[in-house]
């Protein structure tokens, strides 16, 4: 394989050693935090979902944050293949326009214009999500509190700072400012378990799925928080990868009592890290795997097949400042990594049809 890298938790690497990686081996797909990024692995989604799980009839939860959540209640639609087509396309080609003397747009005129932009995609189309046959989705968000609790110029900036702070000096402390709240398709337990970090659960419906998903997108001073979400606890709700990032989370312990019959972890990735929240991106010591991550299989791309992208990287929000108003160049760029990441779901799939084991690297 000269795009794709294969990675496995040791009982995952034990499972495909003796019976190799069959759809109704997957329990959860998580799909992590990273904006642009995301993008590359559209054609794997689109394999994933459009064939390969569509093999089996079991459940399968979907775990998703920011980007991730998109991707992830994208799935769940009819017709899942057309689904992440769409969202490629609309993500590529997303812009704001810049009112004369501005050098960025307003995090209103953003939250305002994505806003617009999920409920054209969603729109009629939620109960779709919420009832699908098999798929399970969880929408990670982040809940501020304290300071955190309300959206302020001046109070917002104070309570990020206390998270950092909090943060730095271990991850839980972190609980004081922001917790976990994930918005799930009813009477759906959670696939892993949360002593790792303070949690809520609260369960998704009409009213709340689209608020739900623009919080879990909304990147702080990018766009604003979303307020009050209906059914759950008050306050501000921001992107989901500020706690979770790459969603570290506890899945082997959380899968073994509730889906024994399907316990691994399929994560189409875009790097081999699986970083906790987002304010652990420079702490490189919380990016190594946990037992967490025992029965994970990580899909993401080689580093020097990225490096033959467009600017030897992956698609990333620079992008956005690189190109500036030149949307015709952005869109080349982005289309050409999305039109060269079709190489990542032919690999999978040739390694699906004889898995080598040879090939799996050691998560």
């Amino acid at each position: 394989m000269k795009a794709l890298r294969i990675y496995a938790g040791p009982k995952a690497m034990a499972h495909i050693e003796k019976k190799g990686l069959q759809p109704r081996d997957i329990g959860v797909v998580p799909g992590a935090a990273g904006g642009p990024k995301g993008l590359i692995l559209g054609p794997l989604d689109r394999f994933i979902f459009g064939e390969w799980l569509s093999r089996t009839d079991h459940p399968v939860h979907l775990v998703g944050a920011s980007i991730g959540a998109w991707r992830m209640a994208t799935a769940c639609l009819n017709d899942p293949a057309a689904a992440f087509q769409r969202l490629e396309h609309d993500y590529i080609h997303q812009h704001y326009e810049l009112q004369p003397g501005q050098k960025r747009p307003t995090a209103d005129f953003v939250s305002e214009q994505f806003g617009a932009s999920l409920k054209s995609f969603y729109g009629g189309r939620v109960q779709e999500v919420l009832s699908h046959p098999r798929y399970k989705l969880h929408i990670v968000t982040s809940r501020g509190r304290h300071l955190l609790g309300r959206e302020h110029k001046i109070a917002t900036p104070l309570g990020y700072f206390g998270a950092f702070l909090a943060n730095g000096l271990h991850r839980k402390a972190m609980g004081v400012w922001l917790e976990r709240v994930v918005f799930s398709t009813p009477d759906t337990p959670l696939p892993f378990l949360t002593g790792d970090y303070r949690t809520r659960q609260v369960a998704l419906d009409e009213a709340n799925f689209n608020p739900a998903l623009q919080a879990s997108c909304s990147i702080p001073f990018v766009l604003r928080s979303v307020h009050d979400i209906p059914g759950a606890p008050p306050g501000a709700y921001w992107d989901g990868g500020i706690t979770d990032y790459h969603l570290h989370l506890n899945y082997a312990a959380g899968l073994a009592s509730d889906m024994p019959q399907a316990g691994l972890v399929l994560y189409p990735h875009f790097q081999k890290a699986v970083v906790p929240g987002w304010l652990d991106k420079g702490f490189k010591w919380r990016h190594k795997a946990t037992h967490f991550l025992d029965n994970m299989v990580l899909l993401a791309p080689d580093p020097a097949w990225v490096a033959t992208l467009p600017n030897r990287k992956l698609p990333d929000r620079t992008d956005f400042n690189r190109y500036g108003p030149d949307l015709q160049a952005r869109v080349k760029a982005w289309q050409a990594a999305t039109s060269a990441s079709r190489q990542l779901a032919d690999e999978f799939n040739q390694w699906l049809e004889a898995p080598d084991i040879g090939a799996v690297l050691p998560l």
